[in-house]
């Protein structure tokens, strides 16, 4: 096989995982339940894959014999937010999480932040990216004090008014705070968060920029490299892995760009690993908790998915997963730590293979690796065996 296309739709768990009653998410079931609160949902072209085949699946019939093999994923590592995710997926195993800071930023980080850009700041509490520059935008743009912010996860968000900080300085203070954020004070990312319009009526843009710290070991995006593979990176893929492993990507704008994109990439790089991020299902759905937002754009995606099979090549690969979470009828405004699917289509592909619980996201990992002729991270174990008679 000549290629792999990763597409990671961001959040679409599939039911608690059973150590979920450890991050307080027992219940906790993205598809499930946004099926169950919206009064169903249309997703043809994944039923037709087989996700309804899914093992714990709410909500989407089986078929009878599914176009594509089917399973789900555990996750090992310990953590639920973005970088863990991915990073398992590209397969490593996270054993210490990522520091969080619940109650705010210590006031030494805060004032040597502040010192290093030369101005104040508001907020530094945990919130919903949308809720805080409802509250804190009026006086931000007033004061032009940048707003700082974080959540569950691992994260040190800057909020700012395209008009009042550019978005060329705002870049600039997250790599500040990138730098003061390592050591006893390391976290996951920095993430710029710039919005537009008025109080009462504001709206983040697609201008957001992530700082993510080196991944801790090598990944299958290094290994493919080094084997003279082309990594494509579509969406915030290349914010996640820092850069690392990548040699060609695109940022989006939205899932339908996301889509766009990936097409592109395919009469780009007819060889490699094209690795596609979806972020608008967590960013825009689950974090504000809109279930009705994230079943439509579930199904909106799902309509795009001919477009991608169509211009699959006859020994290409296409492995459709999740990254965590992120239950939008959950308490909180966080993410879950739920089991992923896993579907995998192509022409080589054994119709109607049934994967399995996998241990680890690792496995895709291992699965890449070997249908792409490269070393492995060893963390997890190929199904490629599983999906065709000859690798």
């Amino acid at each position: 096989m000549n290629r792999v296309i990763l597409l990671i739709m961001d959040s679409v768990g599939i039911g608690a995982l059973p150590d979920a009653h450890d991050f307080g998410d027992v219940g906790a079931n993205t598809l499930g339940n946004i099926i169950k609160s919206t009064g169903g949902i249309a997703l043809p072209n994944l039923q037709a894959l087989g996700l309804g085949n899914i093992e714990g699946i709410e909500g989407v019939d089986s078929v009878a014999l599914p176009q594509g093999a089917y399973g789900r994923s555990a996750e090992i590592s310990s953590g639920k937010d973005t970088t863990t995710g991915h990073w398992e997926i590209a397969g490593l195993h996270i054993k210490e999480p990522f520091r969080t800071f619940p109650d705010g930023f210590p006031r030494e980080v805060m004032e040597k932040f502040e010192k290093a850009i030369g101005r104040g700041t508001l907020g530094n509490y945990a919130a919903s990216g949308t809720a805080i520059i409802e509250e804190l935008g009026a006086e931000h743009m007033a004061t032009g004090k940048p707003i700082v912010y974080t959540s569950a996860d691992s994260v040190f968000q800057i909020a700012a008014h395209e008009s009042v900080i550019s978005i060329d300085e705002l870049y600039q203070m997250c790599v500040i705070a990138r730098e003061i954020m390592r050591g006893d004070y390391a976290l996951a990312r920095i993430i710029a968060r710039p919005f537009i319009g008025e109080p009462g009526s504001f709206s983040r843009t697609h201008r957001r920029k992530d700082y993510s710290l080196d991944p801790t070991g090598k990944t299958m995006l290094d290994y493919a490299v080094e084997a003279g593979h082309e990594v494509v990176a579509v969406g915030k893929i290349e914010d996640i892995f820092n850069g690392k492993g990548i040699t060609h990507a695109v940022h989006t704008e939205n899932n339908m760009d996301g889509i766009n994109q990936t097409l592109q990439m395919m009469e780009a790089f007819p060889t490699g690993l094209i690795f596609t991020n979806l972020v608008d299902f967590d960013m825009k759905f689950g974090h504000r908790r809109d279930a009705i937002g994230y079943r439509k754009a579930l199904e909106e995606a799902d309509a795009r998915l001919p477009e991608i099979l169509s211009r699959m090549l006859p020994q290409d690969l296409l492995i459709i997963t999740a990254d965590h979470g992120n239950d939008p009828t959950f308490k909180g405004s966080d993410h879950t730590r739920e089991y992923v699917p896993i579907l995998v289509a192509g022409d080589l592909v054994r119709k109607g293979t049934d994967l399995g619980t996998r241990r680890t996201f690792a496995d895709i990992s291992s699965t890449v690796s070997e249908v792409l002729k490269t070393k492995d991270t060893g963390v997890g174990s190929s199904f490629a065996a599983e999906l065709f008679d000859k690798v």
